[in-house]
């Protein structure tokens, strides 16, 4: 058979099928989703660029939006400040770079991120975020389902203690 043939053809209009039409779905689910929701946000600075704030003494942070299970987060970071080695515990997330740069240092290595620089990782991800630039940088962080702990790492393979700070 012709591969380029078909017997199968579409009469009408198929958006009048509404029983072959995917629902939308009123909340991200998958991680394509989570991704394009940050985005999203990243996009609409309405959103955010009024909330950030900069503290030089601790990173700041303000939790932006939630949804079912999921966590939508604002960090700040100053120069200099950063996260120190950790995971996020069963949460998955997306972390975005919406103003300024930051580095990632994993046991993989180091990767810069600069705006709209998007990192997507799953549990169990061990990374450490600092700002070793000389401006201010601001991220927007994912977490599904919502970040409940996270384990911090003295080395990079023995949890240290518990915090719950986004990062």
């Amino acid at each position: 058979m012709n591969s380029s043939h078909s017997d199968l053809q579409i009469a009408g209009d198929i958006l009048e099928v509404q029983h072959l039409l995917q629902p939308a779905r009123e909340h991200p689910a998958t991680v394509a989703e989570f991704v394009g929701l940050a985005r999203a946000i990243a996009a609409d600075r309405s959103q955010w660029a009024h909330l950030v704030q900069y503290d030089a003494v601790s990173r700041w942070y303000h939790r932006l939006r939630t949804g079912p299970g999921y966590e939508v987060w604002l960090l700040s970071w100053v120069p200099g400040q950063g996260s120190g080695a950790h995971d996020h515990g069963t949460s998955s997330g997306v972390l975005t770079v919406l103003e300024g740069e930051l580095t990632e240092r994993t046991d993989r290595g180091v990767r810069r991120l600069s705006d709209w620089s998007q990192r997507v990782f799953a549990p169990g991800y061990v990374h450490d975020v600092v700002n070793d630039s000389l401006e201010p940088a601001v991220s927007l962080h994912v977490y599904y389902p919502g970040l409940t702990d996270m384990a911090m790492y003295a080395g990079e393979a023995t949890p240290a203690t518990q915090d719950v700070v986004p990062a």
